[in-house]
């Protein structure tokens, strides 16, 4: 017996049995009488057995035909069901999306947009496992997540990096320091000044360190923390100097709990971004999320 048959064959056995006759299922179908028979033809032949009696009326199922209808009508409800399924995640009525963020980007960049996204898209499961930016690069090259969020600069053979919002590091204290506001502090006197770090692994700690060797200085830290927020408490409290993004601290600046001092040598901008894996498609629940976060690059990422 030929254990691999076509498909389609399943599904025209269905409708004639389901019908009760070769016309109805042709009609059905939208094919022809005799592409019914001899379909169904092909099919007793490759079973090995008869499946229906013919009668004037139509056909009827044999014993064997009865057998072999029962798993064939689940199949076709399944496949039905996928179908079903499918469309309803095309249509962003069912799905999930999983993305990894750090823990700041999390709250500073991603969280607006998940907002947005979930009052659009309520039955859309979002799931946001919190890791460093090197991170999430190793979860998506994995397969754990379908995009990340993650610091640029970033590089990976495997992965398209997208650009997004642009992100200014400043220097920061606590009003103890406000004094040093007045004038640009040269770098290399960083070192008279207790300074609060992001731990080592980082892409932003990376980025920091790699800023101050291209200018001829070496970071050296008195505290390594291990968040953003953990930096600026700290900073108000007087333990030291931190850099920290700009537009994340604006409430602290306006209100005086931080103090912004310029630097003689400004860090250059860098952006957080969204990477993918190269050739693998997005889900469309994806897709929708990331037209939000990347609505000027819609036509190159999606």
């Amino acid at each position: 017996m030929t254990l691999s048959l076509n498909l389609e064959w399943y599904r025209v056995f269905y409708w004639a049995a389901k019908l009760g006759g070769v016309t109805n299922a042709a009609k059905k179908l939208n094919i022809t009488q005799p592409a019914v028979s001899h379909t169904l033809k092909q099919l007793e032949e490759g079973i090995g057995g008869k499946l229906f009696f013919r009668t004037p009326k139509g056909v009827i199922l044999t014993t064997e035909g009865e057998v072999l209808f029962q798993f064939v009508e689940q199949a076709i409800h399944l496949i039905d069901l996928g179908e079903k399924k499918i469309n309803e995640m095309q249509s962003l009525l069912f799905g999930e999306i999983n993305i990894g963020a750090s823990d700041t980007l999390c709250k500073h960049y991603l969280l607006p947009y998940l907002e947005q996204f979930h009052k659009q898209y309520p039955e859309i499961k979002v799931r946001v496992t919190n890791r460093t930016t090197p991170e999430t690069i190793v979860l998506l090259k994995e397969g754990a997540i379908d995009f990340g969020v993650v610091n640029l600069p970033a590089e990976d053979a495997k992965l398209n990096f997208h650009k997004s919002t642009a992100l200014q590091d400043c220097l920061v204290g606590g009003p103890a320091f406000e004094a040093l506001s007045h004038k640009p502090l040269q770098l290399d006197e960083l070192h008279r000044f207790p300074l609060l770090l992001l731990e080592q692994g980082g892409s932003t700690r990376t980025y920091l360190d790699e800023y101050a060797a291209a200018n001829g200085v070496k970071l050296h830290p008195e505290f390594e923390l291990g968040s953003i927020d953990l930096l600026v408490q700290f900073a108000q409290s007087g333990f030291g100097l931190a850099f920290v993004v700009r537009d994340y601290v604006m409430e602290e600046l306006a209100s005086g709990k931080l103090i912004e001092i310029p630097l003689n040598r400004p860090i250059p901008t860098r952006h957080a971004g969204i990477a993918t894996l190269k050739d693998v498609p997005l889900s469309s629940a994806s897709k929708r999320l990331l037209s939000f976060m990347l609505p000027e690059t819609e036509g190159n990422i999606l």
